[in-house]
């Protein structure tokens, strides 16, 4: 089957999770083509062939806060230039690659690609379930606005699909048909990674916005191994309890397999990966940016950790003061022993249905 994947390219983490699904259509045989934005292209085109590069939506951060105006205002002037240049993109695609089906990672234009031309539409992103499940008062309370908002730019920027293949850490109850919830999607590194309880604690941000933290880290009587502070580094170096890490992949998942517990974004990729080795995790979501919220709302809910948006020593002490509390509740984290099989299945199911299309 010619498989149009297409990526959203804000953050690293859809092109990550979306690399393992591509793999798999490759190893089943399927030929993919890949449409991409932002910084993600670079990522993929490393390592497949025939990805294909968009203009795609950017956020505007500003002291860790979705500016929503400044995003705004960056849409509109992308969209000038964008769209015209993503649908010459795709005349030149469709002269070479006539897909039989699209597979979206919440990404738009393949999406509007496939209904234009009468194609299956299967959507694998973590971002569905805000819009097509129940969520707990404790997670919704106070951020209302912030929720429909969230839904209805769901909505926008992923245009109706045959199905929904949902990635999530935890349990909602679905509320709309056409709708599959499996575990988080997970590296092969990771999957390969044999999780033990060392004596430091993972720290990753790249935000500016936490500039005071190494001094809040320097006060704690715990070794901290630190990433994306310092993006300079070619080689780790000690500063008192705090080890300061270049990034290496290889290092960095070391690193997490080994640690007590994680201290980062409320991104859903290193969450995920987290919970599957049995890492508490401290989150900083983005203020306004909804999904991170909830993300980081469900671990505390769940008694997993906590969630901290302006990250003070308050926080972090207490994280590392409960660390076995949540070490002990991650024990029962139903998804620990994920393989990626669910989300696999329900993939292969989705295409034999867009076969059968055919």
């Amino acid at each position: 089957m010619k498989i149009l994947y297409g990526v959203v390219g804000e953050g690293m983490g859809h092109a990550i999770r979306s690399s393992v699904t591509i793999d798999q259509l490759l190893a089943w045989g399927h030929e993919v083509h890949i449409v991409v934005s932002g910084r993600a292209f670079d990522f993929l085109q490393k390592r497949y062939a025939g990805v294909h590069k968009i203009w795609g939506l950017t956020m505007v951060m500003a002291d860790n806060e979705l500016q929503k105006r400044k995003t705004a205002l960056e849409v509109l002037k992308g969209a000038i230039g964008g769209w015209p240049e993503n649908l010459r993109q795709y005349w030149k695609l469709t002269e070479s690659f006539s897909p039989d089906c699209v597979v979206s990672d919440f990404e738009t234009f393949t999406a509007l690609y496939g209904h234009q031309h009468g194609l299956p539409v299967i959507s694998v992103d973590n971002m569905q379930i805000i819009r097509r499940c129940k969520h707990p008062r404790e997670i919704l309370q106070d951020r209302q606005t912030d929720f429909e908002l969230a839904k209805s730019v769901i909505k926008f920027k992923m245009p109706s699909a045959d199905h929904y293949i949902i990635t999530t850490f935890f349990d909602a109850p679905v509320r709309k048909k056409r709708t599959t919830l499996v575990p988080p999607i997970l590296r092969r590194n990771i999957l390969e990674a044999t999780p033990s309880r060392g004596d430091h604690v993972l720290v990753y941000q790249t935000s500016e916005s936490f500039k005071d933290l190494p001094d809040v880290l320097r006060r704690l009587e715990v070794p901290v191994h630190v990433y994306g502070l310092r993006r300079d580094l070619t080689e780790p170096v000690q500063d008192g309890n705090l080890l300061w890490c270049p990034f290496s992949e290889e290092g960095f998942v070391a690193d997490l397999a080994s640690c007590r517990g994680v201290i980062a974004s409320a991104g859903f990729t290193l969450i995920g990966e987290a919970f599957h080795l049995g890492k508490p995790y401290l989150a900083t979501p983005v203020r306004g940016q909804f999904e991170q919220v909830m993300n980081g709302r469900y671990i505390e809910h769940l008694g997993y950790g906590l969630q901290d948006e302006r990250l003070d020593e308050v926080s972090v002490r207490a994280f590392i003061q409960n660390l076995d509390q949540y070490a002990e509740t991650l024990t029962t984290y139903p998804y620990a022993d994920n393989d990626n099989s669910a989300l696999f299945a329900a993939l292969e199911e989705q295409l034999d249905r867009a076969a059968a299309r055919l």
